[in-house]
């Protein structure tokens, strides 16, 4: 009997122990919680559940903490989907690691890595081009078009040496024309010095060291590796590339960027400069280095984002301390893009802003 009792005791202790974290967890989330009134937020989503899509996740993180979650349909956290053009801003932290590393700067000329271009006379073109929209390469505003055009290489390497013998729209650096050129490009760049596949490189520089378990560039389709527009990630996994970008490279504990590179990527790149072409979604707002600027001061981004084709939304309000994430299966059209502004204008509504 007695023998009985001990091993009662030790299992009941053991159930204690498996418990109370998730409790501990629970408390402090409705505690974070508890400081705001998500009601209006909750509102919004509820009257606009369809123009979302009904398979939506939502995360808001205040500093540290997760102060706002929200899943709806089959959608969870952990479920992975296709990003499209959010996959821009990861392929951009992807360049500045080179950068701190030293082995390649923002005004490094493409052709030194990749002789095509000078064949081409496009020799001028820098990586900071590339981030930024400003190559002045020729390129088709249709998206469907792009993207039958692209399934005729077989590799980035291929798709990017038929870049360099494109016309040339206008000279580089002097207007902005959004689309897959430019980051195609620098990851080509980052290939050749790396000596590594861009899908795999990203996942070790990137994905492995922020814990994102779940997020691949891989092409399981065929085709050619797209880095302006080819991941595929989940909620939980975006949350951790945005935190580390709020908290100025650093991600528990460990520096994945410089401070200065975080600083880089946050620099108005189109100021002064014509916008030719942007989706409707993004128009009025300025281009950083992978990201739209949603708000400046000084010629810095001080609230910004990253929305993919397919729905996701990545968000960082620097100002108010916040980063914002939507997972959704809907295409992102006008619409929907509004939809976002009068979602953050109510989430802005529960944060101070901290900017003067």
């Amino acid at each position: 009997m007695r023998t009985r009792n001990v091993t009662m005791s030790y299992n009941l202790r053991l159930a204690c122990l498996k418990v109370i974290p998730h409790c501990l967890f629970l408390l402090i989330f409705q505690s974070a919680s508890a400081q705001y009134d998500w009601s209006r937020l909750e509102a919004e989503l509820v009257s606009r559940q369809q123009q979302l899509g009904k398979d939506l996740v939502i995360l808001i993180r205040k500093d540290d903490s997760l102060i706002f979650k929200k899943e709806i349909g089959s959608f969870n956290t952990k479920t992975q989907a296709p990003i499209a053009s959010s996959s821009k801003w990861l392929t951009a932290a992807l360049v500045m690691q080179f950068v701190d590393e030293g082995k390649l700067s923002l005004d490094t000329k493409v052709v030194d890595y990749i002789p095509e271009f000078g064949k081409y006379f496009k020799s001028y073109i820098t990586i900071r081009d590339c981030l930024s929209h400003m190559t002045g390469i020729d390129d088709d505003d249709k998206f469907l078009k792009r993207i039958l055009e692209r399934k005729k290489y077989e590799s980035l390497e291929e798709e990017v040496n038929a870049l360099a013998r494109k016309e040339i729209r206008a000279n580089r650096g002097t207007d902005f024309w959004y689309g897959g050129v430019g980051l195609n490009i620098a990851g080509r760049v980052l290939e050749i010095v790396s000596k590594k596949k861009f899908d795999m490189l990203i996942k070790q520089k990137l994905f492995v060291p922020l814990g994102m378990t779940r997020s691949s560039f891989t092409n399981l389709n065929g085709g050619p590796i797209n880095p302006s527009g080819g991941a595929q990630s989940t909620a939980d996994d975006y949350m951790k590339f945005l935190q580390m970008l709020f908290q100025k490279g650093k991600y528990n504990g460990k520096q994945i960027l410089s401070e200065e590179a975080v600083e880089e990527m946050l620099k108005v790149r189109t100021k002064n400069i014509p916008i030719r072409y942007a989706p409707k979604s993004a128009t009025g707002y300025g281009y950083a280095s992978g990201a739209w600027v949603l708000e400046e001061k000084d010629g810095v981004a001080t609230a910004i984002a990253s929305p993919g084709l397919f729905g996701c939304w990545p968000m960082i309000d620097y100002c108010r301390g916040y980063t914002y994430l939507v997972f959704v299966k809907n295409l992102l059209g006008e619409e929907r893009a509004e939809i976002h502004k009068t979602l953050k204008t109510i989430i802005d509504e529960q944060l101070t802003s901290k900017c003067q």
